[in-house]
């Protein structure tokens, strides 16, 4: 069993990364994709990764917010995707939903799992601070869940123009 974390920019490569990662395990993969398609450019983006997914037969699930449920009604079988924890957040916060309980309970629940997961998060703290304090909020709190997750995880990769830096 594997946990693995990565991590990058936007538009970084770091889902590519992960899907090959992924499948570099036995087993049928699970992609757990935690995007809601709230507007029309979300849909296609949507429906542009689903289409890149076809050549590879994924079982799909998506989870905007009941992520560790989907880890554990899948676990067991074939290597699991997240995509992406940073999304997750962001639904969580706007659902009103305590994500620090959330991350909590996910990080417990980490170390018992038999088949491995890839997480993919974006790293949001290398930029100015932002100008208010939701964005700041977010920031904050997606900085906190990534070294939580990164604590509990057996390789961190750092994805930089495509290209992966081996951090754990």
């Amino acid at each position: 069993m594997a946990i693995i974390l990565i991590t990058g920019g936007a538009r970084s490569g770091k889902s590519a990364h992960a899907e090959k990662r992924a499948l570099g395990f036995p087993g049928q993969p699970i992609y757990i994709a935690t995007a809601e398609a709230l507007d029309t450019e979300m849909e296609i983006r949507i429906a542009k990764h689903r289409r890149k997914r076809k050549a590879v037969d994924w079982i799909e699930r998506e989870v905007p917010l009941n992520l560790l449920q989907a880890l554990i009604d899948t676990d067991g079988g074939g290597p699991r995707l997240v995509d992406c924890l940073t999304l997750w957040l962001s639904n969580m916060m706007h659902a009103g939903r305590d994500w620090e309980f959330e991350v909590t309970k996910l990080v417990a629940f980490m170390g018992g799992q038999k088949s491995p997961v890839v997480f993919v998060t974006n790293e949001v703290g290398l930029g100015i601070v932002p100008d208010n304090a939701l964005a700041r909020s977010y920031r904050d709190a997606a900085g906190i869940m990534n070294q939580f997750i990164a604590a509990v995880a057996d390789e961190v990769e750092f994805i930089v123009a495509g290209l992966p830096m081996k951090l754990k």
